[in-house]
Parts: C-alpha cells; sequence; structure tokens
C-alpha cells in the first residue's frame, strides 16, 4: 500500500540481531563488557546532485551506531551508512578505527549490516541477542554515541506505544514501530535499545514536535531484514497492493447494507499488476485477512496488540500467500492471493547509493521524475505533479516507465527562446511516446536522425524543434562551457 508522509527525521538508534548468549543487565553503574560490542560508526558520504546531475555530488559526514549481532556482523540503521565513501567503526575505549563496509543494506526499513576488513580483535566480544517485542509501560535501556560526547551513551526510557507508521528515511514506507521516552540525539541511530540483557529495538527516528519521543525498530522486522539477506541478497518488502477506507461511518455502512459489527473496510483503489489485481476491485469489502478479522479502521489483533492489517504481510516473503475474506457485488469470496513486490512504489521512496540518471541534448537537460528530483526541483507544474500522484495507484507506469522531464537548459544559440518550458513532463519526440529515459535517448539519438527534431510536453504552449544537423556542433559547444563529461548517464 502507499505509505504517507509523517513528520519524522532520521534521528537515532538501531536494533541488534541474532545471536547465541544472552547478555546479562548491568547493575546501574558498574562496568559492562557488552559495551566493547556497542561500536561507533563515523561515515563519510557523497550525495548526488539531481540539480547538476553530471557533477559528483556534495561531500559530507556523520556519526552513528552499530552493534554486534554475530560473526563479523554489525547491525545499524541504513541512514548511517547511506550514500558512504567510508566507514570507519571505534570501539568503546579504544582510538583504533576499523574500515567497514556494507554487505546488506535496506532503505525500506532503514536498516544495514556492515562488517570489518579484519575481526580478530573483535572474536572474543559478547553478541547480542534478539528478544521479543517490549510490553507497554515496560522500561528499556538505549545505548549509543549521541552528540555532545565522544564517550558512549547509556539513557533509560519507557515504551509508551505500539503502532504501524511512517519510516522516514525512504518517505514512503511504514512498519511496525515502537515509540520510547528516553532522550535520544542524532548519533544514537543504530544503537541496540535493551531490555533483561536483550535486544528489543532499535532507536532511529525522533518526532520535532514532541521532546524526549524517539522511535525504535522493533524485533519483527529486523528479524524479517536477517531472513531476507539469508541467500545473499535484500529482496524488499511485499505489498497487498491495494487502499482502504474506514468504515465507522453509520451512514456508509447503511449505505453499502452492512451491519453495525465494526467490521470491515472499504476498497477504494487496486494497483495495476498487484499482488490483488483480478481479484479484488473497488468497492468490495475486506473482512479478514489470514483469518484475522479487519476491524473498521483498517485494524486486526495481534499479539494481543491492534495494528495496521498490512502488518500480517509485513512478516511475509515473495511467493506467500494470504487468504483474504471480502463481500464483492453482494457475494462472499475467500481468495488466497501470491505476494508480490511492488519495485514501481519505489517512485515515492528516497533513492541512496544510484547516481541520478540524465540526458543533455542540444543544453536540454532530461530526467526520469522520481522523489529525489521532486525534493530537489520543486515542481509546480501541474502536469508533471499529477504524472507524478496518479504514476502507481492509476497504473501510469504501465506505459511510462519513466515519466521523463525537462529540468533545466544550458543556454546556447540552438535553445533559445525554450526557458520558459523547464519543469514540463515529456509526451512524445518524433511522434513517439516516450517510455522510459533509454527511450528518449533513443529518440534523440538515432542512427538516422530527422531532419528536425520535435518535442511535445505536457501542458506545452508549443512543441520544442531542434534542427539536426546543428546538434553535434552545440553538444561540443555545451560541454566544453559547462564542464559536463558526459552528455548521458542512463543507468541507476
Amino acid at each position: 500500500m502507499l505509505a504517507k508522509l509523517f513528520a519524522l527525521f532520521s534521528v537515532l538508534l538501531s536494533l541488534p540481531v541474532i545471536a547465541q548468549t544472552a547478555i546479562p543487565e548491568t547493575p546501574a553503574g558498574a562496568p559492562s563488557d557488552i559495551y566493547r560490542s556497542v561500536v561507533r560508526i563515523e561515515s563519510a558520504v557523497q550525495v548526488p546532485d539531481y540539480a547538476t546531475p553530471w557533477n559528483s555530488g556534495r561531500f559530507g559526514g556523520g556519526i552513528g551506531t552499530g552493534f554486534l549481532i554475530g560473526e563479523n556482523r554489525f547491525l545499524t540503521n541504513a541512514h548511517v551508512v547511506s550514500n558512504a565513501r567510508r566507514l570507519l567503526i571505534t570501539i568503546h575505549g579504544s582510538p583504533v578505527k576499523y574500515p567497514a563496509k556494507v554487505e546488506f543494506i535496506a532503505h525500506d526499513c532503514d536498516l544495514a549490516l556492515l562488517s570489518v576488513e579484519d575481526f580478530s580483535d573483535f572474536k572474543d566480544f559478547p553478541v547480542f541477542e534478539i528478544d521479543g517485542v517490549p510490553k507497554l509501560e515496560s522500561q528499556v535501556r538505549v545505548i549509543g554515541y549521541p552528540i555532545g560526547g565522544e564517550r558512549l551513551s547509556v539513557t533509560r526510557g519507557v515504551v509508551s506505544r505500539i503502532d504501524f507508521s511512517s519510516y522516514s528515511h525512504s518517505r514512503a514506507d511504514q512498519h511496525l514501530v515502537i515509540q520510547i521516552d528516553a532522550a535520544i540525539n542524532p548519533g544514537n541511530s543504530g544503537g541496540p535499545v535493551i531490555q533483561n540483557g536483550k535486544v528489543v529495538g532499535v532507536a532511529f527516528q525522533g518526532l520535532r514536535e514532541a521532546d524526549n519521543t524517539g522511535y525504535i525498530i522493533p524485533t519483527p522486522v529486523v528479524r524479517r531484514f536477517l531472513t531476507d539477506i539469508e541467500d545473499g541478497r535484500y529482496d524488499h518488502y511485499v505489498d497487498l497492493a491495494v487502499s482502504t477506507f474506514p468504515l465507522y461511518n453509520e451512514a456508509m455502512r447503511n449505505a453499502l447494507k452492512l451491519p453495525k459489527n465494526g467490521v470491515g473496510v472499504l476498497v477504494t483503489n487496486v494497483v495495476p499488476q498487484g499482488s490483488c489485481d483480478g481479484v479484488l476491485k473497488p468497492g468490495d469489502i475486506l473482512f479478514a485477512i489470514d483469518g484475522n478479522p479487519i476491524d473498521s479502521a483498517g485494524q486486526i489483533l495481534i499479539d494481543g496488540a491492534k495494528v495496521n492489517l498490512n502488518e500480517i504481510v509485513e512478516r511475509k516473503f515473495a511467493g506467500d500467500k494470504v487468504q483474504l475474506r471480502f463481500l464483492s457485488d453482494g457475494t462472499w469470496h475467500d481468495e488466497d492471493i501470491e505476494l508480490k513486490t511492488l519495485p514501481q512504489n519505489r517512485m515515492y521512496a528516497i533513492q541512496y547509493e544510484k547516481a541520478p540518471r540524465y540526458i543533455v541534448f542540444a543544453g536540454l537537460v532530461f530526467q526520469p521524475l522520481d522523489t529525489n528530483l521532486f525534493a530537489t526541483k520543486n515542481f509546480t507544474d501541474i502536469n508533471v505533479r499529477r504524472l507524478y500522484q496518479d504514476y502507481l495507484p492509476k497504473g501510469i507506469f504501465t506505459e511510462r516507465e519513466d515519466i521523463v522531464v525537462l529540468t533545466r537548459i544550458e543556454s546556447d544559440p540552438i535553445n533559445s527562446q525554450m526557458s520558459g518550458f523547464t519543469g514540463k513532463a515529456v509526451d512524445t519526440i518524433n511522434g513517439v511516446k516516450v517510455k522510459n529515459l533509454k527511450h528518449a535517448h533513443e529518440l534523440l539519438y538515432p542512427e538516422t536522425p530527422p531532419e528536425f527534431h520535435v518535442i511535445e510536453l505536457f501542458g506545452g504552449s508549443r512543441p520544442l524543434i531542434v534542427p539536426s544537423e546543428n546538434v553535434d556542433e552545440a553538444n561540443e559547444r555545451i560541454q566544453r562551457i559547462y564542464s559536463i563529461d558526459e552528455l548521458s548517464n542512463l543507468e541507476d
């Protein structure tokens, strides 16, 4: 399902994993051997430049936390190591810095697994064990390296809420989260949250509007990540690919001829090619998932707590099945749905570790629309915004894998009088509907070019016309003047 943006900023904690020996709780104020297994992570990062995509991007850095969960396996947050060019790990109380690398990273659930080049100094360190979900009002301990000092920090807090909410790192994903009232600051990200000597979560983000409010990634999410990577790659979450609407309004239930029992939600959209395509349709009433009744707010009861119905799907993988009970046109149905990933949903997620794709043609710069570009350019054109919004729910991706946008124009005599067309999406090139960026490149640089290239834009008052015979000369001039090494990058 489509995730809603949530006003959270990536700030702290993360969580541990699998282990062999439980780590005993340490009395307050006493030294603890487990602190050696909580490491400080220094990252040097390079952030891609979507405004001028041929540039290498700006450099920066940050501090985070990680912890040992197995043989040369350090768990941390994805946002701690995203776009990293260099990673260094430091042990509590030691000045030595150990070069590290990312083995696996999951931006959709903000988790990553690191290793060091030489694990010999860590081989006798205790390993954290992963436990279950902590109960409401129970106390937890957060360990990490927050800003404000160089040494390890330990804080305590109470579990105040268990919810299904947005993960701010990707800006497009929702999973199970746990809210705690421990003081969490930047740098805590990736550190373990401990209860009874075992890991119960990873604190990873905070709430701007509240003090001493942090969120941790609970162990079901961590365990799923670790299970996913067992085959040597991360495959992402599966998705029902439907949108639902709550049915607690009495008048609406009466109109749909539903009983007043507080059960069932209305299906409002089914994504083409998604898991439920061809089974559910808008207007159906969804009553149960895997035998769990769905209340009128879209929640089910799992492990004694009410959570979003998608939590059932969260714990499954591609190829797994889920049973749906629904009412369609007055007829009851019980159907097994085979779950799929929905890669097109990444349109709405911030992308990392990828160079921006682009084409430069006679000074016209074309880029595929995604959230990175949308955030950089702040598009105001109504057609671009509509194509972005409808890309997934209305299945625009079935015809246009990429929404290609004219993002800027490097001034040159060949493109004079075209400046007012930036920020518009490309409809056709030489009369052919543009399917993706590679297709646009093929149309702009064919083996036998037409006399004039004609580019039609959505909402454009006229087409852009470029004489083919002048393109090569203009490209050479533009590359030299604007220091553009390559006229295109078509691969992620």
